[in-house]
């Protein structure tokens, strides 16, 4: 198939509204891709929590934007929702390893009435959903740059 230079500058000129539409269409739902959530951390769409280890992001390092705050910590709860409030209007979207911790969360999140979270499905290794943050090439820190980053409110 050949494209005229007019086809191929209307697409072009199409790709950042194809990109806007993905964006408000991933809003619409609470699970995504660790593509989605890169994309709408760029725009200022969401805010993002790594609920893995400390030990699982000094081995990876974290999602670039994302702040580590360990389900293993035993005030969780408090930051996860303090998280929200910082987050102000934006939902708060959760990473783990693979899915798993975070779809749990998820889930006793949505059974207790709480909207405003998102579920990053394939998570920093990838799963059945996605290849994950680490295998798509998507920007990570290290952990201990990820830590010092942490709003003062988040931190231990």
């Amino acid at each position: 198939m050949k494209f005229s230079r007019r086809s191929t500058l209307v697409f072009l000129a199409s790709l950042p509204v194809q990109a806007l539409a993905t964006a408000t269409l991933a809003q619409n739902r609470d699970i995504w891709t660790s593509a989605e959530a890169f994309e709408a951390l760029k725009q200022d769409l969401i805010r993002m929590l790594d609920i893995r280890s400390a030990e699982e992001w000094r081995q990876t390092g974290v999602a670039q934007g994302a702040w580590p705050v360990s389900l293993h910590d035993e005030r969780f709860p408090e930051r996860l929702f303090a998280a929200r409030d910082l987050a102000e209007t934006r939902p708060v979207a959760l990473i783990c390893a693979t899915g798993g911790r975070s779809g749990s969360v998820m889930s006793s999140l949505r059974k207790s009435g709480y909207d405003s979270f998102i579920d990053v499905a394939d998570g920093m290794l990838g799963s059945r959903s996605g290849p994950g943050w680490v295998k798509a090439g998507l920007p990570v820190v290290t952990a201990q740059q990820a830590i010092s980053d942490l709003p003062s409110v988040l931190r231990l």
